[in-house]
């Protein structure tokens, strides 16, 4: 097939979305396929002029030979020409919907709701990185359920963590600073349990940088800033370490559409502490993690008490992390399953 992928620019963002777009693109072109990306300027997922005209660019300048999938963050921009033809046969990604998106007002919610409720019905097909978000998208988005699809992230081999070593529990959280990664509410979750050994790292790029001098307020205003690390943007071979030294990973999440992260530290090894946030629930094993209600700090501390405090608990999860870790969908088989997903956008299966 020849493939166009459109994306907000830049593709080489560090965030799970655009990891997952990173890691499907190098698996259809090792698969043969033909593809062309257009990073498309602007604002998203809120569309500006500049935005907006890139999608009318993208669609001019596709060819018909070619079928073009959509980022989800950039779908909103594509809007205004909404009844396009070449929309119908187009591939939307959906690692959740942008109108689910905390850090927006009300009103930019509901612009983005209304945007993707234009959207969504006249798309050739929706793909989903879970089957939680595959679900809402009919009754709250007016989508066809059966031209919606699930491709889940896959994950790579990986060595198990070995841990910190002591003493205490080195706890790692990785994701976007933005607010609703929920880094407010694990800093006060651990601020309740100052009492305890325990030291945290949070590792991704700032999105937010207002919003990121908040959470280093707030870390002081708790007294555990000493604790907390904030390592920004950490790739390669650093994040591996950082993977490999942790004992404990903490996602307090007010969304996921599936939770890239967390699969990365259950394929480790690693015991979670998560919120069912979206797609979290269903990802982490009941023996693996515990979890809280999302932006309940008190919930999360609560069950943040005993595994940081009990080691030989957190062996026992450790365990149950690893096995759960090694049935999950591996990256080799996930190009070829979202192959599936284009041409059946492309012959109007399930039209």
């Amino acid at each position: 097939m020849r493939l166009v992928l459109a994306v907000p620019a830049p593709l080489s963002a560090t965030s799970g979305g655009y990891a997952y777009d990173r890691r499907i693109l190098e698996g259809l072109r090792a698969a043969g396929h033909e593809m062309r990306v257009e990073e498309m300027p602007g604002r998203h997922p809120l569309p500006d002029a500049e935005a907006e005209a890139a999608a009318r660019g993208v669609v001019d300048r596709l060819l018909a030979t070619e079928a073009l999938v959509v980022d989800g963050l950039g779908l909103p921009a594509f809007a205004p020409i909404a009844a396009s033809p070449a929309l119908a046969r187009a591939v939307g990604l959906i690692h959740h919907p942008t109108a689910l998106e905390t850090g927006f007002s009300e009103e930019e919610r509901e612009a983005l709701r209304a945007r993707e409720r234009e959207l969504f019905p006249r798309l050739g097909r929706l793909v989903t990185t879970s089957r939680l978000t595959a679900q809402r998208l009919a009754p709250e988005f007016g989508a066809d359920p059966g031209r919606i699809g699930t491709v889940e992230p896959g994950t790579d081999p990986a060595p198990r963590a070995r841990g910190s070593g002591g003493p205490g529990c080195a706890i790692l959280s990785v994701g976007t600073v933005v607010a609703r990664k929920g880094y407010d509410v694990l800093l006060r979750a651990l601020g309740r349990l100052t009492d305890l050994e325990w030291r945290l790292t949070v590792a991704g790029p700032v999105r937010d940088a207002v919003h990121a001098e908040g959470l280093r307020a707030l870390a002081e205003e708790l007294g555990i800033a000493q604790r907390v690390a904030f390592a920004g943007e950490v790739e390669g071979a650093a994040l591996e370490a950082l993977y490999d030294r942790a004992d404990l990973f903490a996602s307090a999440s007010h969304w996921e559409g599936y939770g890239m992260a967390v699969a990365e530290a259950l394929a480790r090894g690693l015991p979670l502490a998560v919120t069912a946030g979206g797609a979290l629930a269903d990802l982490a094993p009941r023996d693996a993690a515990v979890i809280a209600a999302p932006g309940d700090s008190n919930s999360l501390s609560r069950a943040m008490r005993r595994p940081i405090f009990d080691a030989g608990l957190r062996e026992a999860m450790a365990d149950a992390a690893w096995r759960a870790g090694e049935r999950l969908p591996r990256w080799s088989d996930r190009a070829e399953a979202f192959a599936r997903e284009i041409e059946a956008a492309m012959s109007g299966a399930g039209a």
